[in-house]
C-alpha cells in the first residue's frame, strides 16, 4: 500500500529531492502514529481508525449504541473529512457493527496512505461488518409447515438494537398465546434481522408509531 511512497528514492543520485524528503517524513510520521496509537475511549465523540482486511479505515462512531463492550456501530469515512466515504457504497453500507478489536485507536491523518482511497480503490462489497440498522419482520407461515406465507408488517430502521429489542419484546408478548388465531391458517411472528435499505418504503418507521397498535391495526384490517 505504501510502496508507491518510494518508487523514486531507490534511484535518485545524491541527495534526496525535497518531494522524496517529504515522503520519507510522511512514511516516519505513519511509523510513529502505528507505533503508538492513541487509545480511543468508549463514547467519545472522536473519529477511529480501524482494520478492514489489510488497510485502515476511518470510522465515525454512534455513541450511546454501544452492544457490551465487543461492538459498537461506525459508518466508514472519507479519509480526508467527516462525511460518509466512496458514495458508490455511502447507502450500501451505511452503519455498520464492528468488533472492538478491530479499533486502532483515536483516528490520525497519517493513517490515510493505508486506506483504500489511497490505494486507489473502493470498499470492498464485504468489509467484515454486519449492518448496524436492523428491522423487525412481523410474518404469517401456513400451520402446514410450508414456506407458504407473507409479510405482515417491516418495521425499521432502527438506530439501536436495544430499541429493536424492546419492540421485539412488546410484541412478541402481544402475540403471546394468539399466534395461530390472528390469520386463520396462519402462525404469526416476530423476527429480528438486518434492515433492508433497498426496500426502504415498504417499513414503518418504528420512532413515529406504537408498533404493537400498529400490528392491531393491520391484522384488524386483514381479516374483518
Amino acid at each position: 500500500m505504501i510502496r508507491h511512497m518510494f518508487r523514486r528514492c531507490g534511484h535518485a543520485r545524491g541527495g534526496l529531492s525535497p518531494e522524496d524528503q517529504a515522503a520519507v517524513d510522511a512514511f516516519r510520521v505513519m511509523l510513529a502514529a502505528l507505533r503508538s496509537p492513541e487509545p480511543w475511549t468508549p463514547g467519545s465523540a472522536q473519529d477511529i481508525a480501524v482494520h478492514v482486511g489489510p488497510f485502515i479505515e476511518r470510522a465515525h462512531t454512534r455513541p450511546g449504541d454501544d452492544h457490551g463492550p465487543d461492538l459498537i456501530a461506525v459508518a466508514l469515512q472519507d479519509p480526508d473529512g467527516p462525511y460518509p466515504l466512496y458514495s458508490a457504497r455511502r447507502w450500501k453500507h451505511g452503519w455498520l457493527r464492528c468488533e472492538t478489536a478491530k479499533i486502532l485507536g483515536v483516528w490520525n491523518p497519517a493513517y490515510a496512505v493505508l486506506t483504500h482511497a489511497a490505494a486507489g480503490l473502493d470498499l470492498p462489497d464485504d468489509v467484515g461488518m454486519a449492518p448496524a440498522h436492523y428491522a423487525l419482520y412481523i410474518e404469517a407461515r401456513r400451520r402446514d409447515d410450508s414456506l407458504d406465507g407473507h409479510t405482515v408488517l417491516r418495521i425499521g430502521p432502527y438506530t439501536q438494537t436495544r430499541h429493536a429489542q424492546q419492540d421485539c419484546d412488546r410484541i412478541t408478548a402481544a402475540l403471546d398465546g394468539r399466534e395461530t388465531t390472528l390469520v386463520p391458517g396462519h402462525r404469526v411472528s416476530v423476527r429480528f434481522a438486518p434492515f433492508d435499505v433497498s426496500d426502504h418504503r415498504l417499513f414503518t418507521d418504528p420512532y413515529k408509531a406504537d408498533v404493537v397498535a400498529l400490528l392491531a391495526a393491520i391484522i384488524e384490517g386483514a381479516t374483518a
